[in-house]
């Protein structure tokens, strides 16, 4: 996931008020002329959200407290935060629909730009997950959805209707998942990742299968239900690859800041790989407990496989760490 925050955008923490739950995500457009100029320059994106977050503020009639949507995508792939993590969004229509969902919008709108390139839907989908890791049910809906309104236009509500499965065929697409014939016991050192993997499923399955809100929290000794393609649980940890699977960028942040403090064996592995490849910043470490070391380690990383500015700050993307090949825990 690129992500650029509120601090990289120049903004103060959001004054939207706090909401720690809501029944999914809305997903929007513009609803105005988009220009094309932003296929080929990611600064006219920055700019054009921030000019949204200007006209909202000022907007009397409305009283925007915070520029109206938690998160922007834009068609190179970022995942631009407004409101951000467990904010009630203002985008919906009214306070009962606000309520209900938050809010994403692509930056898309009824002329010129009005074709969703894969790229934005894959941040959508990042903004999706990323928000599901935080308070999100499992809904994805159009705002057109509960509200009269054209928005989020034909192509991007086509996609929505389809799921909003993620470019590229990994379906994460919101679709029922298998029903359950088995399970499995969470052992030392299992994320949902290495558990998914093993049960040739996906995470998205395994957390509607359990009604995890956060898939960040399994814990040693819990019982997890498994799909009817996996064998029921022998007591033994499944095979696991060799490299640790990319966990999500939700599991290295605290809403939209790094997870310092967190303590994992991932993070002992990773830092350990950092320093392998000539990356490590440490005076003590690496692991377990994620520190700033950690952060400034793996942001050289990114920079040394070519990424830049944004790309490449905090946290980790999944090429990135794909390449990194951190040991299976």
């Amino acid at each position: 996931m690129k992500l650029v925050t509120r601090a990289q955008l120049g903004w103060p923490t959001s004054a939207a008020p706090s909401q720690s739950t809501a029944k999914g995500v809305k997903v929007h457009y513009l609803g105005s002329p988009v220009s094309v100029k932003l296929l080929g320059d990611h600064g006219e994106c920055l700019a054009l959200w921030k000019d949204i977050r200007r006209s909202h503020l000022a907007n009397k009639v409305e009283g925007y407290s915070d520029v109206a949507y938690n998160y922007a995508a834009c068609p190179h792939g970022y995942l631009l935060e407004g409101r951000g993590l467990r904010k009630r969004t203002g985008a919906n229509g009214n306070q009962a629909l606000n309520i209900a969902h938050y809010a994403i919008v692509g930056l898309v709108g009824s002329s010129g730009l009005t074709e969703p390139p894969d790229a934005m839907l894959s941040a959508i989908r990042d903004g999706i997950d990323l928000l599901r890791g935080n308070g999100a049910g499992n809904e994805i809906k159009g705002h057109r959805d509960g509200y009269a309104t054209a928005c989020p236009g034909g192509p991007l509500y086509a996609w929505v209707k389809k799921g909003a499965p993620r470019p590229g065929g990994s379906d994460e697409s919101g679709t029922k998942p298998p029903a359950s014939s088995g399970t499995y016991t969470v052992k030392k050192g299992d994320t949902l990742t290495s558990i998914a993997t093993a049960h040739k499923t996906t995470v998205d399955n395994l957390a509607k299968l359990n009604g995890l809100k956060n898939p960040n929290t399994i814990s040693i000794g819990q019982k997890l239900k498994v799909p009817t393609s996996s064998k029921p649980d022998s007591g033994t940890k499944p095979p696991t690859a060799k490299y640790e699977p990319y966990p999500g960028a939700s599991f290295f942040l605290n809403g939209s800041r790094p997870a310092l403090g967190k303590r994992s064996p991932i993070f002992t592995a990773m830092g350990k790989r950092l320093v392998a490849v000539g990356c490590g910043k440490y005076k003590v470490g690496p692991g377990p407990e994620l520190g700033q070391a950690d952060v400034d380690s793996y942001e050289a990383w990114q920079r040394k496989c070519g990424y830049s500015g944004t790309a490449a700050k905090w946290p980790p993307g999944k090429t990135t760490w794909d390449k990194l090949q951190v040991p299976n825990t």
